[in-house]
Protein backbone atom coordinates (compact mmCIF):
# COMPACT_ATOMS: atom_id res chain seq x y z
CA UNK A 1 0.00 0.00 0.00
CA UNK A 2 1.10 3.55 -0.72
CA UNK A 3 0.27 6.93 0.81
CA UNK A 4 -1.52 9.59 -1.20
CA UNK A 5 1.95 10.92 -2.11
CA UNK A 6 3.09 7.52 -3.40
CA UNK A 7 5.32 6.57 -0.45
CA UNK A 8 5.32 3.25 1.41
CA UNK A 9 2.42 3.21 3.87
CA UNK A 10 3.07 3.21 7.63
CA UNK A 11 0.69 1.54 10.07
CA UNK A 12 0.30 1.83 13.82
CA UNK A 13 0.55 -1.60 15.42
CA UNK A 14 -1.70 -2.06 18.42
CA UNK A 15 -1.57 -5.73 19.39
CA UNK A 16 -0.15 -9.06 18.26
CA UNK A 17 -1.48 -12.56 18.79
CA UNK A 18 -0.02 -15.89 17.78
CA UNK A 19 -2.48 -18.39 16.38
CA UNK A 20 0.25 -20.99 16.06
CA UNK A 21 4.04 -21.08 16.03
CA UNK A 22 3.91 -20.32 12.29
CA UNK A 23 1.04 -17.83 12.22
CA UNK A 24 0.71 -14.47 13.98
CA UNK A 25 -1.79 -11.68 13.48
CA UNK A 26 -1.36 -8.00 14.21
CA UNK A 27 -4.09 -5.51 15.03
CA UNK A 28 -3.36 -2.27 13.17
CA UNK A 29 -4.93 1.13 12.91
CA UNK A 30 -5.54 2.06 9.28
CA UNK A 31 -4.96 5.53 7.85
CA UNK A 32 -8.37 6.05 6.26
CA UNK A 33 -11.84 7.46 6.76
CA UNK A 34 -13.35 7.37 9.26
CA UNK A 35 -10.46 8.11 11.61
CA UNK A 36 -9.71 5.28 14.05
CA UNK A 37 -10.51 2.23 11.88
CA UNK A 38 -8.71 -0.93 13.06
CA UNK A 39 -8.35 -4.46 11.74
CA UNK A 40 -6.27 -7.63 11.92
CA UNK A 41 -3.65 -8.55 9.31
CA UNK A 42 -1.20 -11.45 9.07
CA UNK A 43 2.19 -10.49 10.48
CA UNK A 44 3.95 -11.81 7.38
CA UNK A 45 2.04 -9.27 5.22
CA UNK A 46 3.77 -6.37 6.98
CA UNK A 47 7.23 -4.97 6.37
CA UNK A 48 9.85 -4.09 8.96
CA UNK A 49 8.64 -2.88 12.34
CA UNK A 50 10.26 -0.42 14.70
CA UNK A 51 9.61 1.28 18.02
CA UNK A 52 9.99 4.98 18.61
CA UNK A 53 10.25 7.00 21.78
CA UNK A 54 9.33 10.25 19.99
CA UNK A 55 5.79 11.67 20.06
CA UNK A 56 4.07 14.94 19.23
CA UNK A 57 1.17 16.35 21.23
CA UNK A 58 -0.90 19.06 19.59
CA UNK A 59 -3.34 21.05 21.70
CA UNK A 60 -5.75 22.80 19.33
CA UNK A 61 -7.51 24.59 22.21
CA UNK A 62 -4.26 26.19 23.39
CA UNK A 63 -2.79 26.42 19.84
CA UNK A 64 0.41 24.74 20.95
CA UNK A 65 2.48 21.67 20.00
CA UNK A 66 4.97 19.83 22.23
CA UNK A 67 7.56 17.29 21.11
CA UNK A 68 8.32 14.47 23.57
CA UNK A 69 11.11 11.93 23.74
CA UNK A 70 10.84 9.03 26.18
CA UNK A 71 7.88 10.80 27.78
CA UNK A 72 9.78 14.02 28.48
CA UNK A 73 8.92 17.32 26.79
CA UNK A 74 11.85 18.58 24.69
CA UNK A 75 10.48 21.38 22.56
CA UNK A 76 7.29 23.32 21.96
CA UNK A 77 5.91 25.88 19.52
CA UNK A 78 2.75 27.82 18.74
CA UNK A 79 0.56 26.47 15.95
CA UNK A 80 -2.24 27.39 13.61
CA UNK A 81 -5.19 25.00 13.63
CA UNK A 82 -8.46 24.50 11.80
CA UNK A 83 -11.00 27.28 11.56
CA UNK A 84 -14.29 26.76 13.44
CA UNK A 85 -15.99 25.66 10.20
CA UNK A 86 -13.14 23.22 9.36
CA UNK A 87 -11.74 22.10 12.73
CA UNK A 88 -8.64 19.98 13.17
CA UNK A 89 -9.86 16.48 14.13
CA UNK A 90 -8.73 15.26 17.55
CA UNK A 91 -7.53 11.77 18.42
CA UNK A 92 -4.55 9.43 18.29
CA UNK A 93 -2.75 9.46 14.95
CA UNK A 94 0.79 8.98 13.60
CA UNK A 95 3.25 10.38 11.07
CA UNK A 96 2.96 8.56 7.72
CA UNK A 97 5.52 10.56 5.75
CA UNK A 98 7.74 13.61 5.68
CA UNK A 99 7.84 15.63 2.48
CA UNK A 100 10.34 18.30 1.53
CA UNK A 101 8.39 21.02 -0.26
CA UNK A 102 10.51 22.63 -2.99
CA UNK A 103 10.40 26.38 -3.54
CA UNK A 104 8.43 28.97 -1.62
CA UNK A 105 4.92 27.63 -1.13
CA UNK A 106 1.99 28.04 1.22
CA UNK A 107 3.17 24.81 2.95
CA UNK A 108 6.61 26.08 3.95
CA UNK A 109 9.74 23.92 3.54
CA UNK A 110 8.36 20.66 4.99
CA UNK A 111 5.05 18.86 5.40
CA UNK A 112 4.29 15.80 7.49
CA UNK A 113 1.46 13.60 6.24
CA UNK A 114 -0.47 12.10 9.16
CA UNK A 115 -3.06 9.35 9.51
CA UNK A 116 -5.64 11.99 10.42
CA UNK A 117 -8.34 12.96 7.89
CA UNK A 118 -10.24 16.24 7.94
CA UNK A 119 -13.94 16.75 7.32
CA UNK A 120 -13.04 17.98 3.80
CA UNK A 121 -12.98 14.83 1.70
CA UNK A 122 -12.89 16.91 -1.50
CA UNK A 123 -9.62 18.57 -0.42
CA UNK A 124 -6.58 17.54 -2.52
CA UNK A 125 -5.25 14.07 -1.64
CA UNK A 126 -8.47 13.19 0.17
CA UNK A 127 -8.25 15.56 3.12
CA UNK A 128 -5.16 14.22 4.91
CA UNK A 129 -4.36 16.47 7.87
CA UNK A 130 -0.82 17.70 7.45
CA UNK A 131 1.60 19.38 9.79
CA UNK A 132 3.42 21.95 7.71
CA UNK A 133 5.05 25.35 7.52
CA UNK A 134 3.42 28.48 6.18
CA UNK A 135 3.94 31.54 4.03
CA UNK A 136 1.81 33.53 6.50
CA UNK A 137 3.57 33.30 9.90
CA UNK A 138 1.56 36.24 11.25
CA UNK A 139 -1.49 33.92 11.42
CA UNK A 140 0.23 31.74 14.06
CA UNK A 141 -1.06 31.22 16.68
CA UNK A 142 -4.56 31.20 15.29
CA UNK A 143 -7.17 29.20 13.41
CA UNK A 144 -6.39 29.85 9.73
CA UNK A 145 -6.46 26.34 8.27
CA UNK A 146 -8.87 23.85 6.74
CA UNK A 147 -7.89 21.30 9.41
CA UNK A 148 -4.11 21.11 8.99
CA UNK A 149 -1.66 22.15 11.66
CA UNK A 150 0.49 25.08 10.59
CA UNK A 151 3.80 26.07 12.11
CA UNK A 152 6.29 28.83 11.57
CA UNK A 153 8.94 27.65 9.12
CA UNK A 154 11.74 27.61 11.71
CA UNK A 155 9.56 25.34 13.87
CA UNK A 156 8.69 22.91 11.06
CA UNK A 157 12.42 22.81 10.19
CA UNK A 158 13.18 21.72 13.76
CA UNK A 159 10.39 19.15 13.74
CA UNK A 160 11.55 17.73 10.38
CA UNK A 161 14.97 17.01 11.93
CA UNK A 162 13.56 15.30 15.03
CA UNK A 163 10.10 13.76 14.56
CA UNK A 164 10.46 10.40 12.78
CA UNK A 165 8.00 8.77 10.42
CA UNK A 166 5.87 6.39 12.48
CA UNK A 167 5.86 8.60 15.59
CA UNK A 168 2.53 9.05 17.39
CA UNK A 169 0.67 12.35 17.06
CA UNK A 170 -1.91 13.00 19.77
CA UNK A 171 -4.25 15.87 18.93
CA UNK A 172 -6.34 17.12 21.83
CA UNK A 173 -9.00 19.83 21.99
Amino acid sequence: MLTEEGRAEVYLLLEQVGVSSAESWVKVRFPRRPNGVTGWVPLQDLGAMHLTDWALRVNVALLHATLFRAGRPLWSAPIGAGAPSTPTPTGHFWVRELLRVPGRTIYGPFAFGTSDYSALSEWPRGGVVGIHGTDQPSLIPGRPSHGCIRMRNADIDYLARHLPVGAPVHIVG
